[in-house]
């Protein structure tokens, strides 16, 4: 198991609209394999665990530790996981969350916050953050060596930039 990418899954599951099915299947782009089993009720399932996630995002972006621990251990508690040693990769033995018979919406789950609390016990409760680009609210997990990240993509930092300079050529200008 990849806890960064897992934690970073969660920042996409976050940033996902979950319309309906199809849009659930387009953000579990690139496992094929679970496309067939999603359902209506993964939907209701990934959406209250959206509104219940997004705090901890929020609390991480003020700084508020208490805020992110506390509440990644009561999803952990609403939402139990059960990790489990996988061989399917000979000499590669990892972590999985969910067995085969998990539904979509459990297996999502589970990634999320076992990479997330592996996540803040390893790198700290600060690096998962909202995206400091206005309008978006968009979440992003922070791995930089710095803990500079301030924004969810390379998307939103260039616009953030192209504002900036064009708003510092608009106050030169004025003074000129």
């Amino acid at each position: 198991m990849d806890f960064v990418r897992y934690a970073e899954r969660s920042a996409g599951l976050l940033n996902t609209e979950l319309a309906d099915v199809e849009a659930l299947v387009g953000h579990l782009e690139g496992r094929d394999w679970l496309h067939e089993q999603c359902t209506g009720r993964d939907l209701v399932t990934l959406r209250r665990f959206q509104r219940e996630l997004r705090p901890v995002f929020e609390a991480s972006a003020a700084d508020d530790h208490h805020g992110v621990i506390e509440g990644l251990n009561a999803l952990m508690v609403r939402h139990p996981i059960t990790p489990r040693i996988s061989d399917h990769a000979p000499g590669d033995l990892h972590l999985h969350v969910a067995t085969k018979t998990a539904s979509v919406a459990d297996l999502l789950v589970g990634e999320a916050l076992l990479g997330l609390a592996t996540l803040v016990c390893d790198l700290g409760p600060t690096r998962l953050g909202v995206c400091s680009s206005a309008p978006c609210t968009h979440v992003f997990v922070d791995t930089s060596p710095n803990q500079s990240r301030r924004y969810c993509s390379d998307r939103c930092s260039s616009r953030a930039n192209v504002a900036a300079y064009r708003a510092r050529q608009k106050a030169e200008s004025a003074s000129v």
